[in-house]
C-alpha cells in the first residue's frame, strides 16, 4: 500500500512525513494506539499532540485521524511523523476492514446483520451454527454489544489477530449498527458503507424502527440509512423480514424472505405457530426450540435463511439451532422462585416485545414486576419514547419499578434530570404508579424483597442494567 493512496482513498490530507513510518512500512494490521507494535496503522477519532509523539516512539506506520487537537498538526510536522486527517472517520474504518480482509480472510464467506432490533441474538446463531458445523468462523457480536458499531478499528484488529493465531477464517459474521455516529453526529449510509467494505454473500435486515434518536430523528431517515444497504450486499441474498413493511419497501436483487405467519414466496422460511416450514417441511418444532418468544423466533427465522442461503444442509442448520444457548441478557433466565428474567430491551418496540412475551407466563393472581434501567446521557426523545412504550404494555398486574443505576454507571451513561423527568411526568400523565430508585442495588434488593416466589420480575434497559445479575447473586 502507498500512503499518498490511502490518503486519497479516505479523502485525508497527509501531514507531516510523506511515507510511512517505519522502516519496514505498513504491517498491513489496523488498530488502537495502546496495542499497536512497529508498522501498524493506528485510526483514532481524535488525537493530540501526547498521542502522535506516543506514536512516534511506538515507531508505527502512520496516524489517522477526524480531530486534530491540541498541536498535534504541529508535532507531526516537528517529528515528521505522517498523521492523515480526514473529514470522515468512517472511511477510513471501512477501509481498513476492507484492506484487513483482503489480507487476512481473503477466502472467507462474509454474512452482514442489520436492523434496528434482534442483529445480536442473529448474529451469534449464525455464528453458533456455523461453529458448531465445524467451521472456523469469526463474529463481533458480543454480549454487551461492545463491538458492532465499526466506528474504530476494532473488528479490523480482532480479524487480524484470529487469522494470525489460528489460520485461515472460513466465515466472518459482522454485525453493522444500522444507524451509527459520533459526538452526535450522523455518519451518513454507515451501514451500507461498512457492508460494501465486508463484500458479504448474505446480508440480513432484521426489521426498521426508531432507536438512535438524535441521531435520526424519525422513521423515514431510518429507512434511509438501511435502504442503501441492498445494494452494497449487491448480487448476494438478502434476508428480509417480510412482516415488517419497511422492508418490505426495500429494494433488493437477491431477497430471500422470513415471516411468523405462512408466506407464498419461492425463498422463504415461516414459523406456522407450531413448527418452522422450509420449502414444505417442518424442520424444527416449537418443542425443539431454544426460545419460544415471538421475537426470539424472528432471529431464528432470519439465521435459518441466512445459513440457508449460505448452501448448509438442513440437518446441520437445525443441529445448531437445537443446540444454541442464547447471549446472555437476552431473556435470560436469572432465578427460579421468583422468576426473573433479564433482557436488553431498550428501545421502543423491544421494550414492548419482551413485556408482551413476558405477560404470556403470568398465571392468576401473579404479579410482574417491571424493573427499567433509564437510559442515561441519551436524549430525552428515546427516554420519551421508550416510557410511552412501557404505558402501552402496563396491565393491572404489573407494577413498575425504574432505577438511575447512579451506583452502576459511568459519566457516558449517567440518568439526567430531564430524562427522569420525562419518565416520571410521562408515567403520571398517564395515571401510572411506579417507584424510583436512584441506585440499582437497591432497587433490585427491594423489588426481590417484595416479590413473592410465585411473581415474575422482568429486568429492561441497556447500560444501567448490565451489573445486574451480579448485584442479583449477592442479594439473593
Amino acid at each position: 500500500m502507498d500512503i499518498q493512496d490511502l490518503a486519497q482513498s479516505i479523502h485525508g490530507k497527509l501531514i507531516g512525513n510523506d511515507d510511512f513510518f517505519s522502516i519496514d512500512g505498513f504491517t498491513g494490521k489496523f488498530t488502537f494506539l495502546n496495542d499497536s507494535h512497529t508498522g501498524d496503522i493506528v485510526i483514532r477519532h481524535w488525537i493530540d499532540a501526547g498521542g502522535v509523539e506516543i506514536a512516534f516512539n511506538k515507531n508505527i506506520a502512520c496516524l489517522i485521524t477526524q480531530t486534530p487537537k491540541d498541536g498535534a498538526i504541529e508535532m507531526a510536522e516537528r517529528l515528521n511523523f505522517p498523521l492523515i486527517v480526514t473529514d470522515k472517520i468512517e472511511l477510513a474504518n471501512a477501509y481498513a476492514l476492507s484492506h484487513t480482509i483482503d489480507k487476512y480472510s481473503p477466502n472467507s464467506t462474509n454474512i452482514v446483520i442489520t436492523g434496528t432490533n434482534g442483529k445480536s441474538t442473529t448474529s451469534h446463531l449464525i455464528y453458533h451454527i456455523l461453529n458448531n458445523a465445524g467451521y472456523h468462523v469469526l463474529t463481533n457480536t458480543d454480549s454487551e454489544s461492545e463491538f458492532n458499531t465499526l466506528i474504530d478499528p476494532m473488528v479490523s484488529k480482532l480479524i487480524s489477530d484470529e487469522a494470525i493465531e489460528n489460520g485461515d477464517l472460513d466465515y466472518l459474521v459482522i454485525e453493522v449498527s444500522e444507524v451509527q455516529g459520533w459526538l452526535g453526529n450522523l455518519m451518513k449510509n454507515h451501514a451500507a458503507l461498512m457492508s460494501e467494505a465486508i463484500n458479504p454473500k448474505v446480508g440480513v435486515i432484521t426489521n426498521i424502527a426508531m432507536d438512535h434518536i438524535g441521531l435520526v430523528n424519525s422513521i423515514d431517515e431510518v429507512f434511509d440509512e438501511i435502504s442503501a444497504v441492498p445494494k452494497a450486499i449487491g448480487d448476494g441474498v438478502c434476508v428480509l423480514n417480510h412482516d415488517d413493511d419497511l422492508v418490505m419497501k426495500l429494494n433488493a436483487e437477491n431477497p430471500f424472505y422470513t415471516s411468523m405467519s405462512p408466506i407464498d414466496e419461492k425463498n422463504a422460511v415461516y414459523y406456522d405457530g407450531d413448527d418452522i416450514i422450509y420449502e414444505g417441511d417442518a424442520i424444527l418444532t416449537n418443542d425443539e426450540l431454544p426460545f419460544k418468544s415471538h421475537h426470539f423466533i424472528q432471529n431464528i427465522l432470519s439465521a435459518i435463511g441466512a445459513t440457508v442461503s449460505l448452501g448448509l444442509d438442513i440437518d446441520i442448520i437445525t443441529d445448531g439451532v437445537k443446540s444454541y444457548m442464547p447471549l446472555n441478557r437476552r431473556f435470560a433466565k436469572l432465578h427460579e422462585e421468583p422468576l426473573i428474567f433479564d433482557d436488553f430491551a431498550h428501545n421502543p418496540d423491544g421494550i414492548r416485545a419482551t413485556i408482551s412475551e413476558t405477560k404470556k407466563l403470568l398465571g392468576q393472581s401473579q404479579t410482574l414486576y417491571v424493573v427499567c434501567a433509564i437510559r442515561g446521557s441519551r436524549g430525552v426523545e428515546i427516554n420519551q419514547l421508550n416510557v410511552e412504550a412501557i404505558v402501552e404494555s402496563m396491565d393491572d398486574n404489573i407494577e413498575l419499578v425504574l432505577s438511575s443505576s447512579c451506583d452502576v454507571v459511568n459519566d457516558l451513561n449517567f440518568v439526567e434530570d430531564e430524562e427522569k423527568e420525562v419518565f416520571f411526568n410521562t408515567l403520571k400523565n398517564n395515571g401510572v404508579e411506579f417507584i424510583h430508585f436512584d441506585n440499582l442495588e437497591e432497587c433490585l434488593r427491594d423489588t426481590y424483597k417484595k416479590a413473592d416466589k410465585k411473581d415474575i420480575i422482568l429486568l429492561i434497559g441497556a447500560q444501567g442494567m448490565d451489573p445486574a445479575e451480579s448485584l442479583l447473586k449477592d442479594i439473593i
